[in-house]
């Protein structure tokens, strides 16, 4: 069994080889190449737009794929969407696509769009956004710095966005947020019925899961003396309740925690003062609830 997997390429390709890497796969792209070897002898890859990956999915040329929401519903692509993927090109917040215009603009809501021009990628997004507010408007499709085709070739446009900076560089304000979107793990709904498949995706999205959720989290582990347990669990954070282990010693336990990095550095000094020894920072690849 050999499954056809899309991998996003372009501004997600690194955040997605990375997000692999901590999920126990290596995958190596060549800059000419647009099929990355990944060590897994069940998986090959594809390299290709993440606006393309969606439609092929949906053929069936590829088995599953990672792909943008805001993708799914531009292509109207009909896919299992099997797992919520909460990472970007800059870090692990999601994105929205956002109607603006130029801040000296009249134009204050959806409604004032009436009869005016409208730049974006996403045209059938914008054009589903503007029927469902009984708003008749002119949509051309941008091929690219959209940001700055208002005032003169276009009224507003609708872009992508995770900070607004851009925007607010291009000294254009938000009107309404469109969709938000993040990166799925889909599937083609055939490879979904098929057992082996099916097991292979289904495994690639609970590692890829595990891997999102341990972004910017640590593990923490010590030594604590039992008269000292109780102060040390008071000012532990963690995700889950804390675990606890007996050790030979019958004075003493073993603690570990889980979380979030930043967290840690506070910590460790205050843990010191409650008593906590030999305390073990490590990094985390995968955290499976």
């Amino acid at each position: 069994m050999i499954l056809k997997l899309g991998i996003p390429k372009g501004s997600l390709q690194e955040a997605t080889v990375e997000i692999f890497r901590k999920a126990g796969f290596k995958i190596s792209i060549s800059d000419r190449s647009y099929y990355p070897v990944i060590d897994d002898p069940e998986i090959e890859c594809l390299l290709l737009r993440a606006q393309e990956i969606a439609r092929y999915v949906e053929l069936g040329l590829l088995d599953a794929g990672l792909t943008g929401y805001d993708w799914i519903v531009e292509n109207g692509a009909e896919v299992k969407e099997v797992a919520d993927l909460v990472y970007s090109k800059t870090g692990t917040g999601k994105a929205r696509w956002v109607l603006a215009v130029p801040n000296d603009s009249s134009i204050r809501s959806v409604k004032d769009l009436q009869g005016k021009r409208i730049a974006t990628e996403a045209m059938n997004l914008t054009k589903g956004y503007l029927a469902r507010n009984g708003v008749d408007a002119l949509v051309e499709f941008s091929w690219g710095a959209t940001e700055v085709k208002p005032p003169k070739l276009a009224d507003a446009i609708v872009e992508i966005t995770e900070t607004g900076s851009s925007l607010r560089a291009n000294n254009m304000r938000i009107v309404d947020t469109i969709l938000e979107t993040n990166t799925k793990l889909i599937a083609n709904l055939q490879a979904w019925e098929d057992p082996e498949k099916r097991r292979k995706i289904e495994q690639l999205g609970m590692l890829l899961e595990g891997a999102i959720l341990a972004v910017d989290k640590v593990g923490l582990m010590m030594n604590v003396p039992n008269q000292h347990l109780d102060a040390i669990l008071e000012v532990l954070p963690a995700m889950n309740t804390p675990t606890i282990s007996a050790l030979t010693d019958r004075d003493w336990a073993d603690v570990l925690v889980i979380l979030e990095e930043k967290q840690a550095r506070e910590l460790i000094p205050e843990l010191k003062r409650q008593g906590a020894q030999a305390i073990v920072e490590f990094p985390l690849n995968k955290v499976i609830p």
